[in-house]
């Protein structure tokens, strides 16, 4: 049993993957949907119940569920927006272990085709992603009705969800299936407010798509990263301008876009100078072309020589903030041109 974790009451603790987005909860009723009773939390708002913080894959993961389909029937909602998607990372801190294909598979291809920011599903699937959050099996997203619903997962089993209405029917139904429906001012998973992140956010419009064309034709191949989710990208080796067309007709919608300086054939000598230790991502170009990355500690240098035998070119990226410089970066804006994508690249 885990009860610590519980104990620390998220409405208080960081959140899960923020953005940098005004809060979607503004004039929204909002309720922290738990199994934790309120009778058993301190002074400070920490459950400190005999409750543990896992999900249990039956009954009460059942109750949540239900509880989150009463409040979007209730409101009137059938499907629901992805919003800011994430698979697991290097670093994780579920309660329980992610699984392979982080709760997605039978929900989405393989290669996640259709889970991206602003993709649109229905309440089924994204009662599916709901059970994969809640288990945490490895993905995570803000599930949104833009001004009318949202479901935010969090850590230990807390869901938040908001309404345009009080959704007092559905208030009832959540109880009666043995959860608690607590009644807050604000979501504390829903998007940070900061301006200058979001001072930061550059369209991938037609004058960032003409400085790439200009630096390629200046200084040659580039790399670019497409993070098409957080904690995952597809990367695209840029030579001539062009296969800039082609790349940009493939590209995930909202995908935030870092443009690098091109691999290094010299993989030893990359190798050799990485860090003695932190976190540095490693991507490299198979003999086949393809382009990986993995982000790697100095626990797994042994065993990296090894890996990249076969390795044409490779290029080592600080996962430091201060120190992760891309040449150019930008987030893809809608058809319309509008910017709704809320991360910053």
């Amino acid at each position: 049993m885990n009860v610590s974790a519980a104990g620390s009451d998220p409405s208080a603790s960081a959140p899960r993957p923020a953005s940098v987005e005004g809060g979607s909860a503004t004039g929204l009723h909002v309720y922290r949907i738990t199994k934790y009773n309120p009778a058993d939390r301190n002074e400070n708002g920490h459950y400190a119940g005999p409750e543990d913080s896992y999900s249990d894959h039956g009954p009460v993961e059942a109750a949540y569920l239900a509880a989150v389909a009463a409040f979007a029937r209730e409101t009137g909602v059938t499907c629901l927006t992805i919003r800011e998607p994430a698979v697991t990372g290097f670093i994780n801190f579920g309660v329980e272990p992610p699984i392979e294909g982080h709760g997605l598979a039978g929900l989405f291809p393989p290669d996640l085709t259709g889970y991206h920011d602003g993709a649109q599903v229905p309440i089924a699937v994204a009662l599916e992603l709901v059970r994969a959050m809640l288990r945490d099996n490895g993905a995570w997203c803000r599930l949104e009705a833009e001004g009318r619903f949202f479901v935010h997962v969090g850590y230990d089993q807390y869901v938040h969800v908001g309404s345009a209405l009080p959704c007092s029917h559905a208030v009832t139904f959540t109880r009666q299936r043995g959860l608690f429906a607590e009644p807050i001012s604000r979501s504390p998973y829903g998007p940070e407010s900061d301006g200058d992140d979001l001072a930061r956010r550059r369209p991938a419009d037609a004058t960032f798509w003409g400085e790439l064309e200009a630096l390629i034709s200046r200084g040659g191949v580039v790399v670019l990263e497409e993070g098409y989710v957080r904690n995952a990208s597809h990367w695209h080796r840029i030579t001539t301008v062009d296969e800039v067309a082609a790349i940009r007709s493939r590209l995930t919608p909202r995908a935030r876009l870092l443009v690098w300086p091109d691999l290094s054939t010299d993989v030893d000598a990359a190798l050799a100078g990485l860090p003695d230790e932190g976190l540095s991502e490693i991507v490299w170009q198979s003999p086949q072309g393809h382009i990986s990355s993995l982000t790697v500690d100095e626990t797994h240098y042994p065993a990296l020589r090894a890996m990249l035998t076969d390795a044409r070119a490779i290029l080592v990226l600080s996962c430091h903030e201060d120190e992760r410089r891309p040449l150019m970066a930008a987030v893809l804006p809608d058809p319309d041109g509008v910017l709704r994508a809320r991360w910053t690249p």
